[in-house]
């Protein structure tokens, strides 16, 4: 646990020009906060103490205005920037190295059971404000813009944006290893 800890600081501190040291990281960004928070009710979660997890994370979202249902699941190296205002939902992946920014929600369309909101694979980066709901896959190295509502499946290494949202850029590099079938 102490390694992944070190790992999300030192991920912080290399995507946020803000950020000047782990201890500034560790103290003042309501982000690592809420992923420490998550990883206690995500474990209480896992060994079926619901009650208790839906509490921590309770408690989380009113001190840091970050809401993770504990079902959900992080990979390491998840920085949310600014914080305020996200929201992930009980079903929700994030992969490794995801940033997400404020105001983002990741979460469900409706009443549907099971899988029922967004896959964010590694890499991923999602813009304030954008919305990205139902049970759908943000592809590794992918873009998705501020302001966007993403309902569709966004390939690997493209950029998306509007409403609703729509691919406007696959990386290049990206499309030629697809043809040779690697």
């Amino acid at each position: 646990m102490f390694k992944g800890l070190i790992y999300d600081l030192d991920n912080i501190k290399e995507n946020d020009p803000a950020a000047r040291s782990r201890v500034e990281v560790f103290l003042l960004y309501p982000c690592i906060h809420a992923i420490l928070f998550h990883r206690m009710s995500h474990l209480l979660y896992g060994r079926k103490l619901f009650f208790m997890a839906r509490l921590i994370s309770q408690l989380s979202r009113f001190f840091t205005g970050i809401e993770i249902h504990p079902g959900a699941v992080i990979g390491r190296g998840f920085f949310i920037d600014h914080g305020m205002g996200v929201v992930i939902g009980e079903t929700a992946v994030i992969g490794e190295n995801v940033t997400l920014y404020h105001g983002v929600t990741l979460g469900g369309t409706g009443k549907d059971t099971g899988k029922r909101h967004p896959t964010v694979m590694d890499g991923a980066v999602i813009g304030a404000g954008a919305k990205v709901l139902g049970n759908i896959v943000i592809g590794r190295g992918s873009k998705v813009g501020a302001n966007s509502v993403i309902l569709k499946d966004i390939p690997d290494f493209s950029t998306a944006v509007g409403i609703p949202g729509r691919v406007k850029k696959t990386l290049k590099v990206y499309e030629k290893i697809e043809k040779k079938g690697a």
